[in-house]
């Protein structure tokens, strides 16, 4: 949070300099459903058309790609060699085709300076590199965490983190979601020195998230108004550990008979998590919908919100709850911290706590007026999260950036 307020207060302090017409690309490896994948389609609709023209250059195959297809005034190309796997042929014709796309964008531009924007890991290697070889003025990569981690075989790790080495000197600044991701990219050595960084969170609307929905979507599975139902929306991956919630949920069970629990969300994990919920006896309490984009309905449905990542950057569901005044019972990884406070908006674990996470959600579970105010609090931190205040930063930074260079 520190940081945050620091990179808000350099803004607010540097002198008055005259909006600058500039081309802003975003580019992100494919448009699924997710974090980072909505607060870049966020970002594209709401930038000042004034100041800014607007492009985005995304992978296939995303549940976002329709969605990205109609965003007002914006410039949206797929570019079918931006593929999430990593194959080094490849991974060359992206790089040309990538080159290609945002030499043409710069001759359009007639004159006008043009940023590039990265997002996701993919995009972020190939994407900034791209921008190079275009000339782009100002190139800019967001960190919404990191593509390693510490499950990763060592050799895996440090390739990831060899090729953000490598493309760091030609990046101009990083927007990190979180002050935790921040300071990781820095103790690895993955900004250059003195690199310029605006911690930027994924912002947030709250007119959005107003309670609606919520009783039609209890009817819709069978569970009562007044029924406990813990909920969870993440996809269905290692980093969201599903199956903790699942074990999580089996703890409680015999503890609150009439608990129910929710998952939205898809992946590579659905079959286990089917069978640990089948190997649990929880086939009618625990309910798994699927993708879903009726995130305000399944919040107002929720009692709790659970979180079982093993990393993160700063989860977009975290503020989405806040939002929805839900409390949150989270682990605490990484910038996580930054949107709960532990006992006062929610609760924070250990990501292998099991018993701590089925002890707290048992309290939350079981007092309403536990959970009222846990999510009033909730609700008044988010003024630091609005996403008024996200675009105001991000584009003052980059204002900041092209006066720069």
């Amino acid at each position: 949070m520190d940081a945050i307020l620091e990179s808000s207060r350099r803004l607010d302090e540097s002198p008055a300099m005259s909006p600058t017409m500039a081309t802003v690309v975003h580019v992100i490896t494919q448009l699924e459903l997710g974090g980072a994948q909505e607060i870049t389609l966020v970002t594209c609709r709401r930038l000042d058309r004034r100041r800014f023209r607007v492009h985005l250059i995304h992978g296939p195959g995303g549940l976002l790609d329709d969605e990205a297809s109609h965003l007002p005034e914006t410039q949206v190309d797929c570019d079918g060699n931006l593929l999430r796997a990593i194959h080094p042929a490849s991974d060359l014709r992206c790089l040309g085709s990538l080159t290609r796309r945002l030499r043409a964008i710069r001759r359009r531009s007639q004159g006008r300076p043009m940023i590039v924007h990265t997002h996701s890991s993919k995009a972020g290697i190939i994407g900034r590199w791209a921008a190079r070889l275009a000339a782009a003025d100002v190139i800019i990569h967001s960190i919404h965490g990191f593509g390693f981690n510490d499950r990763q075989p060592s050799w895996q790790r440090s390739f990831f983190q060899g090729l953000e080495r490598l493309t760091a000197p030609i990046t101009h600044a990083f927007c990190p979601v979180s002050a935790a991701n921040l300071e990781v990219a820095r103790r690895l050595g993955l900004l250059a020195r003195g690199q310029r960084s605006l911690v930027l969170p994924s912002g947030i609307d709250p007119e959005e998230y107003r309670p609606r929905g919520g009783h039609a979507l209890r009817a819709e599975l069978g569970v009562g108004s007044e029924t406990p139902l813990a909920g969870m929306i993440a996809c269905l991956k290692p980093q969201k550990a599903p199956l903790t919630f699942v074990r999580v949920a089996a703890l409680l069970a015999p503890r609150l008979p009439e608990a129910h629990f929710l998952i939205a969300g898809d992946g590579e994990l659905r079959g286990d998590v089917q069978r640990a919920i089948a190997d649990h006896g929880l086939e009618r309490r625990f309910h798994l919908l699927g993708w879903r984009r009726d995130v305000p309905s399944l919040l107002d449905a929720s009692d709790v919100l659970v979180l079982t990542s093993l990393w993160e950057g700063l989860p977009r569901v975290a503020l989405q709850a806040m939002a929805a005044a839900k409390p949150i019972v989270a682990s605490a990884v990484d910038g996580t911290p930054e949107a709960v406070i532990d006992g006062v908006t929610g609760h924070l674990l250990a990501p292998d706590d099991l018993s701590g996470f089925a002890e707290r959600l048992e309290r939350l579970l079981r007092s309403p007026e536990l959970r009222r105010s846990m999510g009033t609090a909730a609700y008044a931190r988010l003024a630091d999260f609005r996403i008024e205040l996200t675009m105001q930063k991000l584009e003052a930074f980059y204002e900041e950036l092209l006066h720069g260079h």
